[in-house]
C-alpha cells in the first residue's frame, strides 16, 4: 500500500480491492452491511439492540456474537422480545455466548415493547428512523480520517437521540444513534477512496424511502 492510501485510511485487501483500513477486521460486515441502507424493521431494530449492547464495549466483540443475540432474542422480532419474563430475563444473565449486561438486556425488552408503539405511531420503524436521514447539503464534503477523528455524532443523531428518549426508549444516546445512522445507511460513511463507498451510495440512491402514516 502506498503512502498516499495509508494517509487517506485506506488499505488494499488481499484481492487487491482499496478499502476503509478496518476492513480486514470485520471484512463481510464492512463489505456487505455497514452503510447499505436497512428498511426492514426486524433488522433495523436488531442494529438498535446490537447498538446499545455496543456502547463501551468493542464492536467487533458485539458482531463476533451476533448470531448467539439472534438466537437469544428471537432473532430480534421485537413482539416477541416485548413479552419476555423475568424467567427470560434470568435465561439471558445465564447464557454466557451473549452480554450478560442485565441493565442492556432490559433495555432490549424495554425497547421492543416501545418498538411496537412506534410502528403504531409512525406505520413501521423504517419510515420513523429514516426521517433523520440528513440532506445531502447538510453532509460533509468529504469523508475522510479527519472527519472520522472528529465526529462522534451529528445534529441529526442527536434529534434521533433526544426523540427516542421521549418515547421512553433506552440506551440511545447521541454516540450510539449516530453509530446507528452509520450502520442503517443513513449516512454513508465510508471513507472516500473505499471501493465499498460508490455501491452503497448507489443503494442509496435506488432506495425507495419508507413513508409514515
Amino acid at each position: 500500500m502506498d503512502e498516499k492510501h495509508a494517509d487517506a485510511g485506506l488499505i488494499e485487501t488481499s484481492d487487491g480491492r482499496i478499502c476503509c483500513y478496518w476492513q480486514p477486521a470485520m471484512p463481510d460486515y464492512h463489505d456487505n452491511e455497514w452503510g447499505r441502507p436497512v428498511v426492514d424493521d426486524r433488522r433495523l431494530f436488531e442494529k438498535v439492540c446490537l447498538e446499545g449492547f455496543h456502547s463501551g464495549m468493542s464492536w467487533q466483540l458485539i458482531y463476533n456474537k451476533r448470531e448467539n443475540f439472534r438466537r437469544a432474542f428471537a432473532d430480534f422480532d421485537f413482539h416477541i422480545v416485548a413479552t419476555f419474563t423475568d424467567e427470560d430475563v434470568a435465561r439471558l444473565l445465564n447464557d454466557k455466548s451473549i452480554v450478560r449486561n442485565r441493565a442492556k438486556i432490559l433495555s432490549t425488552i424495554n425497547n421492543a415493547q416501545r418498538a411496537i408503539e412506534l410502528v403504531d405511531e409512525a406505520g413501521s420503524l423504517a419510515a420513523w428512523f429514516w426521517q433523520f436521514e440528513p440532506a445531502p447539503e447538510d453532509r460533509p464534503a468529504r469523508i475522510d480520517p479527519h472527519y472520522w477523528r472528529i465526529t462522534k455524532t451529528s445534529p441529526e443523531a442527536i434529534r434521533m437521540s433526544k426523540a427516542l428518549k421521549k418515547r421512553g426508549w433506552t440506551w440511545v444516546g447521541p454516540v450510539t444513534t449516530f453509530s446507528l445512522m452509520q450502520a442503517l445507511g443513513l449516512i454513508n460513511d465510508h471513507l472516500e477512496g473505499c471501493q465499498c463507498r460508490d455501491k452503497f451510495e448507489k443503494a442509496r440512491q435506488a432506495l425507495t424511502r419508507p413513508v409514515g402514516l
